[in-house]
């Protein structure tokens, strides 16, 4: 299966992410990843939306959303046109040995130290999800007490300006 991105500009009013993520249940659609925020224009959200299937499903999505009133408009986010990153917070447990090894490799992958205790330190990274996951799996061997990732944001290269 084939992920999708799908960019959604909504109203931003109570229920719409209710209604928009009942659309996806009642119709059998996994949601992989869903993030909303406000947009520069109060009266708007931008929605991200990370579906997995094929062409139909795609556009059987499309459709459903865009019968929605609270829609006003829906982008199929291509990675080659758009740039698309993640966020994560990884919490990986340290010794006196193992920190300095940790802080080098958070320090080839651009990741930020945000936090140290006595036996752990918070990693924070941003970036692809392959970025991530390999991250993650060098940090894996050292322990990875927690972790929280965010979901996917993305927005188009060109020059057209959507609010």
């Amino acid at each position: 299966m084939k992920k999708y991105v799908l960019s959604v500009l909504v109203d931003n009013h109570a229920g719409v992410l209710s209604r928009v993520s009942g659309l996806f249940s009642r119709r059998g659609y996994n949601i992989d990843s869903l993030t909303v925020c406000e947009t520069s224009d109060p009266k708007k959200s931008r929605m991200t939306i990370v579906v997995s299937g094929d062409e139909y499903i795609l556009e059987q999505i499309k459709k459903q959303l865009s019968k929605l009133v609270e829609v006003i408009s829906i982008e199929h986010c291509e990675p080659s046109t758009t740039t698309q990153r993640e966020m994560a917070l990884i919490k990986v447990k340290t010794s006196g040995t193992s920190r300095s090894v940790i802080i080098e490799i958070c320090n080839i992958y651009r990741a930020h130290i945000i936090d140290v205790a006595e036996n752990s330190l918070i990693v924070e990274t941003t970036g692809s999800e392959d970025k991530i996951g390999s991250l993650i799996r060098m940090l894996e061997p050292y322990g990875i007490l927690e972790m929280l990732k965010s979901g996917l944001v993305a927005m188009d290269r060109g020059e057209k300006v959507i609010r």
